[in-house]
């Protein structure tokens, strides 16, 4: 007995490791958020906090202390000082925020009677020692978009004091115990409340603007669910997102990941952005699926010096055809495999493989294939982030054609290499860049930009450093999407998003 529970046991120590590799997926993109970028979070935070402070209901207060009445009404806050303030993340899933030594003032109408004296005004009070310790726990939830899922909040009043005008003042100010206390205690137990809707409604509205499951274009979309709950630690907070693009026409399918993780060691940035090559492949994979990574060029779309380099020379050589020859030509150019990204500390590049079909076509008569030519090159990407837009500018570097019917044309083909890839990087490459130019969206919060982006190539994956500007007051970008609840619903409601990979070439 005792031998089969070892044996049960070394059989578990065995299976473990192969169980935590199942259970964990490899993010295709990651994004780090660190301590300089959460002070910047934090300034536009206070901001926001201030407002909502600003809006605390308090009820009336009123009472009889022996013949002394009194009815306080129309609580308003007029200032707040929140000087002494800090946001820090807090291991695992959290992120602390505290306010101390603050002060509140408010104004209110008061109604005070006092054995035949009878008094109507305002009042003027200050809240101070006002001490606020928050903490919101970050968590994915089923849709795979970041959300504050709970909080807790602990909130206190050092102090108080309401000061009286008029003949009464005396009196006042000593039976103004009464209303300093209920006024104090109904202040603080309205500020936690007014924080956690704040949190858990306002921010999660914010929340609900970072693109989780939106379409790119007419061909593919991308999905930028999270993976797992973020990971926090005492300086920084990473969240992995799946990172993969999908054709439209396929919006189930599950693309296979055989690239690296990305690593970032970096904390220099208020944030960091890093692509794996699964990334790019997946974009590249799903433009293939869709069927439209290929060009026609026929009659007069046929760039010129193209045509009288084929006629004369191609043509005239292996077909002994003349190069006067009216009927119009046809280029179908078509990649025949999905590309492939590598991504080398030396820079970025896509390898392609296409073919070429030339036919003619003459007049009233079906299309006549002369040729088909085997295209191999390789491009070298520019990645860089612009907005929050990720684009890539492509150029050709690597080029090489060759014939699938005979070795006697392949051997003619040698002499058109040269030529072939001037015409194709001055004609073929400013179309493909044309449609790469938008990009594809980061996902952060609407309102927040990158600014000062620095992108570093590693093996396997690169990195994008960069700053974080709010073009946008978060108050500006929640009364927004409240005012239309419609505009942030995930999935095929999303508005389409700029492309990335060259798509109806």
């Amino acid at each position: 007995m005792a031998a089969g529970s070892c044996l049960l046991l070394l059989l578990l120590l065995l299976l473990l490791p192969c169980l935590v590799t199942a259970s964990h997926r490899t993010p295709g993109c990651r994004i780090r958020i660190t301590s300089k970028g959460l002070d910047l979070v934090k300034q536009e935070g206070l901001r926001f906090v201030e407002q909502e402070l600003q809006n605390i209901t308090v009820s009336d207060l009123h009472g009889q202390e022996g013949q002394f009445h009194y009815n306080i009404s129309q609580v308003k806050v007029t200032d707040l000082q929140l000087a002494l303030s800090d946001l820090h993340f807090q291991p695992q899933q959290h992120l602390a925020f505290n306010i101390n030594n603050a002060s509140i003032s408010l104004r209110f109408r008061r109604q005070l009677l006092y054995w035949f004296f009878y008094d109507i005004g305002s009042i003027n009070a200050s809240a101070d020692g006002v001490h606020i310790h928050t903490v919101l726990q970050l968590a994915k939830d089923q849709a795979g978009r970041l959300k504050i899922s709970n909080m807790s909040c602990d909130a206190s009043i050092a102090r108080m004091h309401a000061g009286f005008s008029g003949t009464l003042r005396k009196v006042y100010e000593f039976l103004s115990t009464f209303i300093v206390t209920g006024m104090r205690y109904l202040l603080s137990q309205q500020i936690c409340p007014s924080l956690e809707h704040a949190s858990l409604v306002l921010l999660n509205s914010l929340l609900d603007t970072v693109p989780v499951r939106s379409y790119v274009d007419e061909h593919i979309g991308i999905d930028y669910s999270l993976l797992q709950d973020p990971a926090v630690s005492t300086d920084t907070l990473d969240l992995d997102f799946k990172g993969m693009f999908f054709p439209r026409a396929r919006e189930a399918q599950e693309l296979e990941h055989h690239a690296v993780e990305p690593v970032i060691k970096e904390t220099e940035r208020m944030v960091y952005v890093a692509f794996s090559e699964y990334f790019f492949d997946s974009a590249m994979q799903a433009y293939f699926q869709a069927g439209v990574l290929a060009i026609q060029l026929q009659g007069e779309k046929v760039p010129k010096d193209l045509e009288v380099l084929l006629r004369a020379t191609f043509f005239g050589t292996i077909f002994m055809l003349s190069p006067t020859v009216d009927a119009p030509l046809q280029l179908l150019l078509q990649v025949s495999a999905p590309p492939r990204c590598t991504i080398k500390p030396s820079g970025t590049s896509v390898s392609v493989s296409a073919f070429l079909n030339i036919s003619m076509v003459p007049p009233g008569h079906p299309a006549v294939q002369l040729s088909s030519m085997v295209l191999e090159t390789k491009l070298s990407a520019k990645v860089f982030l612009q907005g929050k837009a990720l684009r890539m500018q492509l150029d050709l570097r690597r080029f090489r054609i060759y014939s699938k019917q005979s070795a006697l044309e392949s051997l003619a083909l040698f002499s058109l290499q040269a030529p072939l890839k001037t015409l194709l990087q001055l004609t073929i490459m400013p179309i493909i860049n044309e449609r790469t130019k938008n990009g594809v969206q980061i996902p952060l919060p609407e309102g927040i930009d990158f600014t000062k982006e620095v992108v570093t190539n590693h093996a396997g994956f690169l990195t994008v450093g960069a700053d974080l500007h709010f073009s946008k007051g978060l108050r500006e970008v929640i009364d927004k999407y409240r005012t239309v609840p419609t505009a942030h619903t995930p999935t095929s409601a999303w508005p389409a998003e700029p492309s990335l990979g060259p798509h109806q070439l």
